[in-house]
């Protein structure tokens, strides 16, 4: 099944406009590039992030919009465990001064900015399970071949 919802489309353009903004920008790439993440989990987050206008005509397929939020929750969860410490640690040499002032409010607010970010992922994934029992009337939802679901409450809060 494909979803096509417009609200499912602003939700998943609003997480991409966060995590650009606030997430993965110039003064925290570094830190973020080494997350024990794999290649296709990175290639997730990319889809979901960066690729929404590829699925504005197609649509999301159920069990590949799963796959994206399970990446992005990983991500999460890695970011909170390791990318919160090399970001306070990270070099400050070669900046500007307005650049070491714009670093600094990006690292003080790097943990919130990552809660934001769990809490718009969490409403789309609450979102598309509505949206997949609503579609599978006398059948199992699309959600239940993901048993790593399961998990995806811990890998957003922490």
């Amino acid at each position: 099944m494909q979803i096509k919802t417009p609200e499912v489309y602003s939700m998943i353009e609003a997480i991409g406009q966060h995590f650009k903004t606030n997430i993965s920008n110039r003064f925290t790439r570094g830190a973020l590039s080494m997350l024990a993440l794999d290649n296709a989990t990175w290639n997730q987050i990319e889809e979901l992030t960066e690729k929404s206008d590829n699925y504005r005509y197609q649509g999301y397929h159920l069990d590949e919009l799963y796959m994206l939020i399970l990446a992005m929750a990983r991500f999460i969860s890695a970011a909170r465990k390791q990318a919160a410490q090399s970001l306070r640690y990270g070099s400050v040499d070669r900046l500007s001064s307005q650049d070491k002032v714009l670093r600094d409010m990006v690292v003080n607010n790097f943990s919130s900015n990552l809660n934001i970010l769990a809490d718009s992922v969490n409403k789309l994934y609450v979102k598309i399970v509505e949206i997949d029992k609503e579609n599978s009337p006398g059948r199992q939802p699309t959600y239940v071949r993901f048993p790593e679901l399961n998990e995806l409450g811990r890998y957003l809060v922490g």
